[in-house]
């Protein structure tokens, strides 16, 4: 009888709702495969070009937009333009009659309520700190009342997607306008129109002893107290949400789906069109980006499944720029109260919060203040979070949810704090932060751009245009989660394959998996074979708060072990050593003196080839991750235009699976916190509480003229041989870095993004004033 493999328990870091704790997790004690130094690998921690790359730069690589099936119909959603409204008239009667439409559905309320509810757990699963729009509860009156600008009424299928937007336009609804609330600052009124039955304000947690603190304040030689603001930002993902329903009427379906777990598909697909789980497989051969914003089908994946169930026929359900804009989430904004006070000496001994997520109909994501790189060493600190409820559709999770939100705040009140006191920004932080890691990438950093430049009075200078540089920390988890299964082939002509059912993002999943099997093998990248995105194959996580490197390289790297063991058992006999002797490097099999190619080698394995398994291995994935940014920008005092110079961001990873994709992270984490520093933001109409920017026309995000010269280093003081994801921790501390970069270039402080030209002008003329 063989024994029960024996268990042990190890203690793994992860966020929840916005605040990184340790959590003890149960996994198998056995002895398995290691990376070894970081400094000894043939193809990891090198720079290797994407295996995917020519596909996406030819224009050959399909994605879930691209698909295209026999009798495939095209769907379409109607919108509500109203942010609180009843639904008074509904009449499809002139819609149906449009030759070309084959199907239309009235959106029950419970649809938009679950989808939007499912989009959240989701979230919360996958991302672990957003937490929004678990709370909204179907209306009394299901359908009969839409609650955001963007909420769907209806949904058509008709043969082409002209004819589906006909049909769209040709229902006719009423409705009666109803008192809503876009603005949080209305919001938190008590006379305020309410969203929800039960308020516009959910306490959410409170953390510290507030009698303490305050009385803490009194010992402090400079205090500061300000409310930071960041607005609504929206994914702005390449490929939109959408769809693909591959039903015809029988027991089984395909779903295509541009989505970041392509296991959290076909349970929900299954329940939609009454079939059984097993009988349901999704596909996700390539996608245009997510950033936390797709789990699940979502509400346009129920409608396209209620579509394809009513006609028994394929349904493509993408959607529009402006659907995305209106109701695909978003990053919810926040209103931060903070005070700060410290001693002469530059030690922080106060700190003071008080919070609001603004997330629309859900909870919103906000991390808690004092953010994670300070909380070790403020003595008395006291934070509270609040929910503030706006007639805008739920947030959802995006890259570090509610973390640069809470960087941003308490970077900007660091600074203050810093020139207060008569302190180097960067000295203040180095004697406020316990870990070193920050002293080291702090100091590698400021050599880097050239801190000794910097303005040592903000706005010192003559001449319009004026320089300055600003510096901020940040942090995130980034460890795995052991639910994913790889398998390795080897068939006897020498082909390798690695499958799993994991997708691919963009960031780089397909190269990573081929680098470690080619590794193990002493391959070449090109030489192996991957198979992703499928449901069909091992299970895998779903990609959110940068776990995915972290689940599956260790899964892979078990798995192609294990097959190197069983090619080790094989060959052995034939070069006469046993199979601990059997090495394998630069295409050749070898040992005692002799050797075999690769395919020569092959030809020993049975007809069938081999397959083997991997699963997680805690001992090859960490978590825990710093970094460092500086920025330097250029102010025309004149215009009040910034224009970013150069960055310099320092980021450690443990083991670096591909440097090229680990410096295009960071570079994109600095690409992403320029657009919300300087132009990113949903702006709404108060009175009429629809969006006035619902598209990359008006939505202004950063361009290629506006880039500055970047530089991304990786740490490589962090020798920890373990995989670490760093998607998130490379956007957290580059918004306040660029903020603080401009209040030392013009020495205007703008406390609520984005920072427009406007708000620049407005602070040298109030300056002006009061000199």
């Amino acid at each position: 009888m063989q024994e029960p493999v024996k268990k042990k328990k190890i203690k793994v870091t992860r966020a929840v709702n916005g605040v990184e704790q340790e959590v003890e997790i149960e996994v198998d004690d056995v002895a398995g495969p290691e990376w070894g130094p970081n400094d000894k690998h043939a193809i990891l921690n090198k720079h290797i070009t994407r295996v995917d790359a020519p596909l996406k730069a030819c224009g050959i690589a399909e994605y879930s937009y691209d698909k295209r099936l026999p009798g495939m119909l095209y769907g379409r959603i109607l919108r509500s333009p109203h942010a609180h409204a009843r639904v008074t008239r509904l009449d499809i009667s002139a819609a149906e009659k449009i030759p070309g439409v084959r199907a239309i559905v009235i959106v029950p309320g419970e649809k938009v309520v679950e989808g939007a509810k499912k989009a959240s757990e989701e979230a919360d699963k996958k991302n672990p700190t957003e937490v929004g729009g678990k709370d909204i509860k179907p209306e009394r009156e299901p359908g009969k009342v839409v609650r955001f600008e963007g909420e769907p009424v209806a949904a058509v299928a008709a043969t082409t997607p002209e004819i589906a937007k006909d049909a769209i336009r040709a229902i006719r609804v009423e409705y009666e306008k109803l008192p809503h609330v876009v603005k949080a600052e209305e919001a938190v009124k008590p006379d305020a129109p309410k969203v929800l039955a039960e308020g516009n304000i959910e306490p959410r947690s409170k953390r510290g002893d507030q009698a303490k603190t305050t009385a803490a304040f009194a010992e402090c030689d400079a205090v500061v107290e300000a409310d930071y603001r960041t607005p609504i930002i929206h994914h702005s993902s390449l490929e939109t949400h959408g769809i693909v329903v591959d039903y015809r009427g029988g027991d089984s379906a395909t779903i295509y789906a541009s989505t970041q777990g392509t296991f959290t598909i076909p349970d929900e697909s299954a329940k939609e069109l009454g079939l059984a789980q097993s009988k349901v497989t999704a596909i996700v051969e390539h996608m245009g980006g997510g950033f936390g914003s797709k789990f699940g089908i979502g509400v346009e994946g129920k409608l396209a499944c209620m579509l394809a169930k009513q006609v028994k026929a394929p349904v493509k359900m993408m959607l529009t720029r402006e659907d995305e804009f209106l109701m695909a989430g978003n990053r919810s904004g926040s209103w931060q109260t903070l005070k700060i006070g410290a001693k002469k000496d530059g030690t922080i001994i106060a700190f003071h919060a008080a919070q609001r997520a603004l997330g629309g109909l859900g909870r919103g994501s906000q991390a808690g203040q004092p953010y994670s790189p300070y909380a070790g060493k403020i003595a008395n600190a006291y934070n509270e979070i609040v929910a503030v409820k706006t007639n805008e559709d739920a947030s959802r999770a995006m890259r570090a949810p509610g973390h640069p939100q809470a960087s941003f705040a308490i970077e900007s009140i660091i600074d203050e704090l810093a020139y207060k006191i008569g302190m180097d920004p960067l000295e203040f932080r180095i004697k406020n932060l316990k870990d070193e890691v920050y002293h080291r990438q702090l100091n590698r950093a400021a050599k880097e751009i050239g801190w000794e430049r910097r303005n040592r009075t903000p706005g010192a200078g003559s001449g319009p245009r004026k320089r300055g540089m600003g510096c901020a920390v940040g942090t995130w988890g980034g460890g795995g989660n052991k639910e994913c299964v790889v398998d390795v082939t080897i068939a006897r002509d020498g082909a390798v394959t690695v499958a799993v059912g994991s997708q691919d993002l963009g960031t780089g999943t397909r190269t990573y998996t081929r680098a470690i099997v080619a590794e193990e093998f002493g391959l070449q990248v090109k030489d192996i074979v991957e198979r992703i995105g499928d449901s069909r194959l091992g299970k895998a996580n779903a990609s959110g708060g940068s776990t995915t490197a972290a689940s599956l390289a260790p899964s892979v790297k078990d798995a192609a072990y294990n097959a190197r063991n069983m090619m080790a058992e094989r060959v052995a006999p034939l070069l006469g050593v046993k199979a601990a002797d059997v090495t394998f490097a630069n295409g050749k099999v070898a040992g005692g003196g002799k050797s075999l190619t690769w395919k020569q080698a092959c030809v020993a394995l049975p007809s069938a080839g081999l397959a083997a398994r991997g699963q997680w291995r805690p001992n090859l994935q960490a978590t825990g991750v710093h970094g460092a940014c500086f920025a330097e920008v250029e102010v025309d005092v004149e215009t009040g235009f910034v224009q970013p110079i150069k960055m310099v961001q320092v980021q450690d990873v443990g083991l670096p699976l591909n440097r090229l994709a680990l410096e295009s992270q960071i570079n994109g984490g600095m690409i992403q916190s320029l657009g919300m520093a300087l132009w990113e933001g949903r702006v709404t109409d108060n009175q009429l509480g629809v969006m006035l920017n619902p598209g990359f026309g008006d939505y202004k995000m950063p361009g290629t003229l506006e880039m500055p010269e970047m530089i991304a280093l990786i740490d490589d003081g962090d020798t920890r041989p373990a995989v670490i994801g760093v998607g998130e921790s490379a956007i957290i501390p580059s918004l306040g870095a660029v903020v603080n970069a401009v209040h030392n270039a013009c020495g205007v402080r703008v406390r609520e993004l984005p920072i427009t030209p406007d708000k620049i002008l407005m602070g040298l003329y109030t300056e002006a004033r009061t000199a």
